[in-house]
């Protein structure tokens, strides 16, 4: 048993890691095609390199939580250790959200309704 939540433990940190790549490659692109949206004439646009980064860092968050939940999932779930990942949770949840809400301009839950009037109008 000890073997099988060590390998679960490594697990979570291979997560962690690729959620941080995730971040990190992310950056890199959005600030490529920023960089060379200026070499070939383009017009440069802060917003468009917001909502890239914000995809990147939302996504990586995202990978974050699950590596989270693995971790706290495999030691023992003391009071204190829960407790510690439901604010982990929450506050990756919040940055979601808020990013969310920079990237698309509404919520994500505002998403649906939107769409169904478009179906209606169309």
């Amino acid at each position: 048993m000890e073997n099988l939540e060590l390998y679960i433990e490594y697990t979570a940190r291979i997560i962690e890691v690729g959620g941080i790549l995730t971040i990190l490659v992310g950056t890199l692109m959005a600030l490529g095609k920023f960089i060379f949206s200026l070499q070939k004439g383009g017009q440069r646009s802060y917003r468009l390199l917001r909502q890239e980064l914000g995809k990147a860092i939302l996504l990586g968050l995202e990978i974050l939580v699950a590596a989270d939940i693995i971790a706290t999932v495999v030691t023992e779930p003391t009071m204190d250790k829960v407790l510690t990942l439901g604010v982990i949770v929450l506050i990756r949840t919040f940055l979601s959200l808020s990013i969310e809400l920079e990237i698309e301009g509404r919520f994500p839950w505002q998403r649906k309704e939107k769409d169904a009037r478009l179906d209606q109008e169309s």
